[in-house]
């Protein structure tokens, strides 16, 4: 299983290292390595995230994850958001901003890092929504219950998370935004603006794949109660609720997009203190971009999230301290180690954690016992 999952991922890397090689030397192929584990290290987390919700999804929205889904993230986040960010920034038209990147590399660098401001304050906010979401809503399994209990019960209050997601962009507008460290000057308002559109994305993506995700579960229930029932019904309710999860896979497939999108942003950006090669930045991260897509879909098959309850909260916070640190990148510099360290901390005292509440169990990696409220005792 290994092997069939991984493998793509193992044939993708030799065949990038070799292109690499042959393109750019040793160096090259020295450098083109470094971000693949790069990109590896800052996304773990976001393997367990997607695998959260990806293991909602049938094999064939599994494979277009993968497939069309893996073309999105290495050519679309990669490659042409940067281009992209350097037309919009610097008003040039598609193919001027192509020509500047690869002819003026060191000025190409330099607007990309000059709009870091309004990137991160997007993927941040962004980012926080996912984590507040996360942390306000009443849970089986807790992990670290003295946060997580009171959290659970705040959350009751309607659009909390919202509301603090509000307060959070206006702090940091206000007192990160003036005299910024990546392109200098006032960006207060970029930020706010930003900051407002991550919100609305997330609101948007993740409101509509709800929608449609409860629409489904309704239809599912109601084809239970009409199969017990008459058969006529049964066939209708099965027809609709085939209709709907088609939408759902649909909506949260952009909404997974969204998220890897979001994820990225650091690793983009943090890519740029090792080259300005905008071919090598996305064969380097394209590389480690289809590693995190094998490992969501080698947590799916597996159950790994079945097996070890903690892992999705690890992830989670891994998430909340990602979007503080791409807060915190408006203004002042934060190495990508120590990004990288935080998320793989996380989500490995989760992991522990599991591991000790199974043994505990007496049922490693079985969770199908009680579903009451557990708590690790961290």
């Amino acid at each position: 299983m290994l092997l069939k999952t991984f493998g793509w991922s193992f044939a993708i890397t030799v065949v990038g290292l070799v292109v690499a090689g042959v393109l750019w030397g040793w160096q090259g192929l020295a450098i083109v390595g470094i971000l693949s584990i790069l990109e590896i290290s800052l996304s773990f987390d976001n393997a367990v995230i997607n695998a959260g919700i990806l293991r909602k999804m049938n094999a064939f929205w599994q494979k277009i994850f993968l497939t069309v889904g893996i073309l999105i993230a290495v050519f679309g986040m990669r490659l042409v958001f940067p281009v992209v960010i350097v037309a919009i920034t610097a008003k040039l038209g598609p193919i001027e901003a192509v020509k500047l990147a690869i002819n003026d590399k060191a000025h190409y660098q330099e607007l990309v890092t000059s709009a870091h401001p309004a990137i991160a304050a997007f993927g941040g906010i962004f980012l926080l929504m996912i984590f507040l979401d996360f942390i306000f809503e009443e849970r089986d399994y807790k992990w670290l219950s003295w946060i997580e209990k009171p959290m659970a019960k705040m959350g009751k209050l309607d659009m909390l998370s919202v509301i603090i997601a509000l307060v959070v962009l206006l702090v940091s507008a206000m007192t990160l935004a003036t005299d910024v460290a990546h392109g200098g000057g006032d960006k207060t308002a970029t930020v706010l603006l930003a900051g407002v559109a991550g919100l609305i994305t997330y609101l948007v993506v993740g409101g509509i794949s709800g929608y449609f995700e409860d629409k489904l579960e309704e239809d599912d229930e109601d084809g239970e109660e009409s199969e017990a029932g008459a058969v006529a019904p049964v066939a209708k309710g099965a027809g609709s609720a085939v209709g709907l999860a088609g939408k759902a896979a649909f909506f949260m497939f952009l909404y997974l997009e969204v998220i890897d999108a979001s994820f990225s942003f650091d690793g983009v950006i943090g890519a740029f203190a090792i080259t300005n090669d905008i071919f090598m930045m996305a064969l380097g991260l394209g590389i480690g971009a289809m590693y995190i897509r094998s490992l969501t879909v080698f947590l799916v098959r597996k159950g790994t999230l079945d097996d070890y309850v903690y892992l999705e909260h690890g992830a989670h916070y891994a998430i909340g301290a990602l979007a503080v640190i791409l807060l915190i990148t408006i203004r002042y510099e934060v190495s990508e180690v120590v990004t990288g360290l935080i998320g793989i901390v996380l989500i490995g005292l989760s992991f522990a954690s599991s591991v000790v509440r199974n043994r505990r169990e007496g049922k490693p990696g079985d969770t199908s016992g009680t579903k009451a409220e557990v708590t690790s005792g961290v």
